[in-house]
C-alpha cells in the first residue's frame, strides 16, 4: 500500500510539474467564438469566389483583382476579430485561475504559433496575388495545424491532436481542390465549435 501511495504521489507531482511548465488557461469559449467567426467568413468567402451556387461540387472560382483584395480584407478582419476575441476571452481565464497572461510560457507559446503561422501568411499571399486561389484554403489549414503541433508542447495536449485534424483536412483539400473552402469552413469553423466546447467541459474554462 505505501509503494502504491508514493507512485501515486510521484505521479501527482509530475502532472503538477507539467502543468507548471505550460501555458494552460486557454478558454474553451473563445474556441467556439473563433469557429462562429470562422463559418460567418467562409459563407462570405464563398458568395465571393464561387461562380455556382452548389457548394457540395467542384466550382469555377472567380479570380480577379477585385476578388483578390476582397478575399485579403476579409481574411484581415477574420483575423482581427477571432484573435481579439481569443485574447480577450484567454485573458479572463487566466484571472481566474490566478495566472498571468503574459509570462514565459505564453511568450514560448506565442512564439511557436507565430513561426509558422507567419511563413503561411506569406506564401499564401504569394500563391494568391499569382492567381492559384484554389489551394489558398487548404494550405491555411495545414499552416495554422503546423503551428499548432508546434506550439503544443507548451500548452494543454489538446492543442496537438486539433493541431493534426487541421493538417489531415488540408491534405484532403489539396487533393480536392473544389472542396477547399468546404473543408476550411469545417477546419476553423466545426471543429473550434467541437474543441471549444470539450475544453468547456474537460477543464471548465
Amino acid at each position: 500500500m505505501d509503494q502504491e501511495k508514493y507512485i501515486q504521489d510521484i505521479k501527482e507531482i509530475k502532472e503538477m510539474m507539467d502543468r507548471s511548465g505550460r501555458f494552460v488557461s486557454l478558454s474553451g469559449i473563445s474556441g467556439v467564438v473563433a469557429g462562429v467567426i470562422a463559418l460567418i467568413s467562409a459563407y462570405i468567402a464563398y458568395e465571393l469566389i464561387y461562380v455556382e451556387s452548389s457548394f457540395y461540387s467542384y466550382k469555377m472560382i472567380s479570380y480577379s483583382n477585385y476578388t483578390i483584395q476582397n478575399i485579403l480584407t476579409l481574411a484581415f478582419i477574420t483575423i482581427v476579430l477571432a484573435v481579439t476575441s481569443v485574447i480577450f476571452l484567454t485573458h479572463k481565464t487566466s484571472k481566474k485561475k490566478n495566472q498571468k497572461l503574459w509570462n514565459k510560457h505564453s511568450k514560448l507559446l506565442l512564439i511557436n504559433l507565430a513561426i509558422p503561422l507567419f511563413t503561411g501568411g506569406i506564401v499564401c499571399i504569394i500563391l494568391m496575388t499569382n492567381g492559384f486561389i484554389g489551394i489558398i484554403a487548404p494550405l491555411t489549414l495545414i499552416f495554422y495545424g503546423l503551428a499548432l503541433v508546434n506550439a503544443g508542447k507548451y500548452t494543454l495536449d489538446d492543442i496537438r491532436s486539433l493541431g493534426i485534424a487541421q493538417i489531415l483536412l488540408g491534405l484532403i483539400g489539396l487533393y480536392f481542390i473544389g472542396y477547399g473552402l468546404l473543408l476550411w469552413a469545417l477546419g476553423f469553423g466545426v471543429l473550434h465549435i467541437v474543441y471549444g466546447i470539450r475544453m468547456r467541459l474537460k477543464y471548465g474554462s
